[in-house]
Parts: C-alpha cells; structure tokens; sequence
C-alpha cells in the first residue's frame, strides 16, 4: 500500500468513522478485505492496517519471537485491545472503532486520519496537532538524521 494524506473527520457517539471519499477511493484495492485495528506503540492513537498489510507486519514481529519477559511484554502490549475483523462499508466509507480503543486514543468527536504508508492513523483532532506542534523544533533533525544515515546525503533541492 502507498497511502498519503491527511484527513479530518468526525466520530459519532457510537465510535463510528466515516472515512472522507478520497481516502476511501485509495482503499478501494482492499475495502472488501477485513481490516485490523490496535493501538499504535509510539503514541496515544490507533492504526488501521488492511489485514494483508497486517500480515507482513506480524510476521516481523514473529521473527523476533523469543522465550523473554521482553517479547511477551511487547506481544502483550502489541495486541493489546486489537481487532482483527473490522469492515469499512464500501459504500458509505464507515468503520466502528471499539469503545475500548476509543478511551485508549482518547477519541472525541473531532478525528485526523494520517495516512503512513501501510496504515492509517487515527487519532483525535486535538491531540494530534498537539504532537504535530511538538514535534516542529527536531522535525529537521530527525529528517537530516534518517536520510543521512540510510542513504548518503540529501541537500536543499533533493539531489544525494
């Protein structure tokens, strides 16, 4: 999957998203597939990952099995509150979003949908502005750090 974009939505007071018609459309490859929804690692939102991108995921996640309290404190978190068999409806574009990841995200009304390539984030409204605001002063030197470090040098006009 390659999706991009950021989307503004609203959820209703039964955890129901609709998805704008633009994400939608770049979905339409795998609508009719069941989708998996959990919390992300990183921060205070939720993924949703076409169960075949899924998959890939977990079987990195797999190769990393070991008999440690590391990995299954990881695994435990990692699948903690996740479904697996969400439908987005491919005419209306709408997916219920369980209340327990609901509270998790802390998910008003207001919703962003951020597209990361093989998943969509979902977040509330407030908070990710608020990690997007966050993150303004060491945006450039993460991007400097992740392109010089995996793939020579970049300057201004994109040219290695």
């Amino acid at each position: 999957m390659n999706l991009m974009g950021q989307f503004d939505c609203k959820a209703d007071a039964k955890g129901r998203v609709t998805l704008p018609n633009s994400l939608k459309n770049q979905l339409m490859p795998v609508i009719n597939q069941d989708f998996v929804i959990k919390r992300a690692v990183f921060q205070d939102c939720l993924e949703l990952f076409p169960k075949s991108e899924f998959d890939v995921l977990m079987k990195q996640v797999r190769a990393k099995k070991n008999i440690s309290r590391d990995y299954d404190l990881f695994f435990r978190k990692f699948t903690a509150g996740m479904k697996i068999d969400v439908k987005v409806d491919s005419e209306t574009g709408r997916l219920q979003v369980p209340k327990n990841l609901i509270e998790f995200a802390g998910i008003k009304k207001e919703v962003a949908l951020n597209c990361a390539d093989d998943r969509i984030e979902i977040w509330d409204k407030e908070k990710y502005e608020a990690v997007l605001d966050e993150s303004d002063a060491v945006y450039p030197d993460v991007a400097e750090k992740i392109f010089t470090e995996n793939s020579g040098t970049v300057n201004e006009r994109g040219n290695g």
